[in-house]
């Protein structure tokens, strides 16, 4: 790997292309080839995990919004699903325009909030990357080989910004990082020109830019529609960028850039590290899939209350429950972040799961986690789960925040030690650093725990023939022929989606 500097210059002192952020991710899309047999067999594992979560949440009201707001932009000459042009939909017959294919798609990727993860000096979920990328794979007749391809760089890409650039602590929304990734994957699978790249890249990160209030307070919709409008737009970028249109530059390092006013200011210094000429791409499997539907600082917490449930007796007995963790858990979605709203039972879905309390609270109740009725009305207004959810904290501990940071990925810990007080003065006490599911967990997530969770989240919704054949396409990804990738979407009941569908109110389209 090699380590680039990144800091912020001024106008008057022009930064050469080739010195700038932005041309050398392009530059590593543009050099990404065939990849290594372990990081394609990820990407299929990749491929799958989306699929399962996407057709988990056919029924879910954003997903339906923004279906619906795709199958009013059909491909030209679509007649049902005749056209070879445009993206399929997940959930419906029709092939539509490409950026809207990554609009509907990627809002039922994100929805559950129940795919991979990466996380280091910011968050990220690179699995977002997966549906534009499909989509203009589908609309331009490339292979399974140039899909593969460009997963694989935007993995490079994604990864290689997480780890180097901090955005939360700006208060900056992480899909920031997923539209240059995707702008990225979409130059290594079309093989366009560095240039052309570059061009998009700076595009994409300069009109995707935005708050974290989407992930703050009252979390609404919006959380799941974010990094679909970031794939949406980093394919509208490589478009203009296609047709020779510029962007604002250096994007990273402008005076007025998003370094200098967004990051750390006119003194921003960052390091980005890239891999050299040659190098194979095997960023993906650095990351992690996720076991439960909820945020990934949370996996281990509902393992670790899972073990636990069974030494505490009648949790009635319970004085308080303290988790001990790193800074990201406590400040997102702990107790240090001040939201009332992470302790109230009328939150939304979208909020409860970015509450460590209440997914504490109800983890310790149920000794498990379900994607569906954890979250349910009824469950989080249960008086004695109220009761215990506002028993529980968190706790910043240096120690778990080291751990969270650590550089040995094979070390790194997103986990933290439960604290648990009865009213007897007892005190109960356990620690994980990882999810059980995690690369360096108990039972790490392998092929067939991927095949099992798209059984589970599809089951009465994909048939067991359609099961197999959508899983026999995904794990032959790479030879699969342009005409093939419509097996990429399983078979669904979409009359009882279009029914769903006819309940919501009419918008513009």
């Amino acid at each position: 790997m090699i380590e680039h500097s990144v800091r912020v210059h001024p106008s008057a002192k022009a930064l050469p292309r080739e010195e700038q952020l932005a041309w050398k991710l392009a530059a590593v899309a543009s050099a990404t080839g065939e990849p290594e047999a372990e990081p394609a067999a990820m990407v299929a594992n990749r491929v799958i995990d989306n699929a399962s979560v996407a057709v988990g949440s056919l029924l879910r009201r954003p997903v339906a919004v923004a279906r619906a707001q795709a199958t009013a932009h059909p491909a030209p000459g679509t007649d049902g699903g005749g056209s070879v042009s445009g993206g399929s939909v997940f959930g419906s017959t029709v092939r539509v325009s490409p950026e809207w294919a990554a609009w509907a798609n990627g809002t039922a990727v994100r929805e559950l909030d129940f795919h991979d993860t990466f996380l280091a000096a910011d968050y990220s979920h690179p699995g977002d990357n997966v549906p534009p990328l499909l989509a203009v794979a589908q609309h331009t007749g490339r292979s399974g080989a140039d899909l593969l391809r460009g997963i694989t760089a935007a993995y490079e890409v994604h990864v290689a910004l997480v780890r180097g650039i901090c955005l939360h602590a700006h208060r900056i929304d992480h899909v920031a990082h997923l539209s240059a990734a995707t702008a990225c994957g979409l130059g290594a699978l079309l093989g366009l020109p560095t240039e052309v790249t570059y061009q998009a890249v700076q595009q994409a990160v300069h009109t995707t830019t935005a708050t974290r209030q989407s992930r703050k307070g009252e979390i609404s919709s919006w959380k799941a529609f974010a990094p679909a409008f970031a794939g949406k737009a980093a394919i509208e970028a490589v478009d203009r960028a296609m047709r020779g249109e510029g962007s604002p530059s250096p994007v990273y390092e402008g005076e007025d850039g998003f370094l200098a006013w967004l990051l750390d200011g006119p003194d921003s210094a960052y390091t980005v590290s890239l891999p050299a000429e040659g190098e194979p791409r095997r960023a993906i499997l650095d990351t992690y899939t996720k076991e439960h539907s909820a945020e990934y600082q949370a996996q281990a917490v509902i393992d670790l209350a899972r073990r636990m449930r069974g030494r505490l007796g009648p949790l009635e007995r319970v004085r308080s429950v303290v988790l001990h963790t790193s800074h990201h858990t406590h400040q997102v979605i702990g107790s240090g972040a001040n939201d009332p709203q992470k302790y109230d039972p009328a939150a939304s879905r979208e909020t409860l799961d970015h509450s460590i309390p209440y997914i504490l609270a109800v983890a310790l109740e149920d000794g498990g986690w379900h994607h569906e009725r954890s979250y349910a009305p009824e469950r989080a207004n249960r008086p004695e789960t109220v009761a215990l959810w506002r028993k529980v904290s968190t706790v910043e501990d240096a120690e778990w925040t080291r751990r969270y940071h650590h550089p040995d990925p094979e070390r790194r810990a997103f986990g933290g030690r439960v604290v648990v007080t009865l009213e007897d003065g007892t005190v109960v006490e356990d620690e994980l650093a990882v999810a059980d599911a995690h690369p360096a967990g108990a039972r790490p997530f392998d092929r067939p725990a991927y095949r099992a969770k798209f059984t589970t989240l599809t089951e009465g919704i994909v048939s067991p023939a359609d099961r197999d054949r959508f899983l026999a396409a995904a794990e032959g990804l790479g030879e699969l022929t342009a005409g093939q990738l419509h097996l990429l979407f399983p078979a669904v009941d979409t009359e009882a989606v279009r029914a769903f569908d006819a309940t919501l109110p009419k918008g513009l389209f």
